[in-house]
């Protein structure tokens, strides 16, 4: 396999993904042994500090956003408006929740940190769980090591900015992160019915793999779906109230 052909991901033989696998798991194991020394190095470092971690960690991630599309539109042989557009917008759900993270590091709202860290750790969730791209052999070229390598990013940034403090689930202001949620999904139907750039972005149309994997029809998935995601958002808030109260618990018993 040539620089060129790596480059452009073009494969010179049968290649197919292998989940679970040698390469897999040590990645998965490596993100979580990352997650785990940035924050014990540096949860009780300065504000300052922690917005370097955050910046070297979404650095990583806009680069590759930037090299993939600089390489899709090299080998782009014949622009259209839809093309390009394919080419430079963030499609898929995951590509959505890189650029919520590097809009969340460059803003510095705590509900965009929120939403972000939300979003990305479902998107890196569902991947490492079992990733229909990435992890291929015998051949992998610059979109897998994008595939693995922003998936990887997307869980140790995610989890990264709960345990390094960026974040703050509070009920009181769930509500800008429903808007946010409410936002993609907006985008999700321009790409969908207006941009034409992405067929299924956010899982919810039918005939996408996971309402096949299931075993359900579209209108039961949909409300599967919806639970899924309400329950899902609502833990990271009902563990936060949990862990408010018992430290205010703890600190009216010190101060007794």
């Amino acid at each position: 396999m040539s620089f060129i052909d790596w480059i452009f991901t073009t494969y010179p033989g049968a290649t197919k993904v292998q989940p679970w696998g040698i390469a897999h798991i040590l990645t998965l194991l490596g993100c979580i042994a990352l997650i785990v020394v940035l924050a014990l190095i540096f949860k009780n470092k300065d504000k300052s500090t922690k917005y370097k971690v955050l910046w070297v960690l979404v650095g990583l991630i806009l680069f590759f956003e930037i090299a993939r599309r600089v390489i899709n539109l090299v080998k782009t042989s014949e622009f259209t408006l839809t093309g390009v557009l394919g080419t430079l917008l963030p499609r898929p759900w995951c590509a959505i929740s890189c650029w919520a993270l590097i809009i969340a590091a460059c803003f510095r709202k705590k509900f965009l940190y929120n939403f972000a860290s939300i979003s990305a750790l479902l998107c890196a969730i569902i991947f490492f769980a079992y990733p229909g791209v990435g992890f291929k052999s015998p051949f992998f070229g610059f979109d897998d090591l994008y595939s693995v390598v922003t998936h990887a990013l997307l869980l140790i940034t995610s989890i990264s900015l709960i345990t390094l403090g960026f974040t703050n689930f509070r009920y009181k202001k769930v509500w800008k992160v429903v808007l946010c949620f409410v936002v993609i999904f907006a985008y999700a139907f321009l790409e969908i019915y207006v941009l034409k750039i992405e067929a299924d972005p956010l899982y919810f149309m039918p005939g996408n793999d996971v309402m096949d994997i299931i075993g359900v029809n579209h209108s039961l998935y949909l409300v599967l779906y919806s639970i899924f995601l309400l329950v899902y958002v609502n833990l990271f808030y009902v563990i936060n109230e949990f862990k408010r109260k018992k430290a205010k618990k703890e600190r009216l018993e010190n101060n007794n």
